[in-house]
């Protein structure tokens, strides 16, 4: 094979590659001769070749199933992917209003103890800090030189990474959170309604 059709070949394999890679469900042999404009000859090479180097090399491979060709993980990876796969189910954080609530002010006044986040909402917070606790969203920060030394609550990294933040100072200020609640008074009803 001259090196202008394996430059050809490379690219074709590339494009076959990055269309099972998007695609949701199993693409056929037809629908990507259509998608790519090649002879079904080169389009089964291309799938030959792919999955001859996905086979020696990666941590994926393509499958024939259900009538066309589908990017799957290696089965030998099994294990690592169904472990993590279960570590970010675990990772994700839903919350309810309160907490939302309580995160906010815990944000916005830290180190705050839990009578000041009372104070704050008007409400008991017990059961919403123990989440935001449990969510890795929020830790203890020592104790308040104060009467019975409460303790301090402080957000943590995995609020940033939640959050998208860089740092505490990326916050918006309560001046821009009070303008975008003016210009757009439905956010309010994006949380959920449920208790702590």
């Amino acid at each position: 094979m001259k090196p202008r059709d394996n430059q050809r070949y490379d690219m074709l394999m590339r494009q076959i590659e990055a269309l099972l890679f998007v695609s949701p469900q199993p693409v056929s042999e037809s629908e990507l001769r259509d998608a790519l404009g090649q002879s079904a000859q080169a389009i089964s090479n291309g799938i030959a070749r792919l999955k001859s180097l996905c086979d020696e090399e990666r941590g994926v491979t393509i499958l024939k199933l259900a009538g066309g060709w589908q990017m799957v993980t290696a089965p030998d990876l099994e294990s690592t992917v169904a472990e993590f796969q279960g570590r970010m189910i675990s990772q994700r954080v839903r919350l309810s209003k309160a907490a939302f609530e309580t995160l906010a002010v815990i944000a916005y006044n830290q180190p705050v103890t839990r009578g000041e986040m009372e104070d704050i909402r008007n409400v008991r917070c017990d059961r919403v800090v123990d989440t935001l606790l449990k969510h890795g969203l929020v830790r203890t920060a020592g104790r308040k030189k104060s009467v019975g030394n409460p303790l301090l609550y402080r957000t943590t990294d995995r609020f940033l990474e939640v959050f998208g933040l860089d740092s505490i100072a990326s916050l918006p200020t309560l001046e821009e959170l009070q303008d975008t609640y003016i210009k757009n008074p439905a956010t309010e009803d994006k949380w959920s309604e449920s208790d702590e």
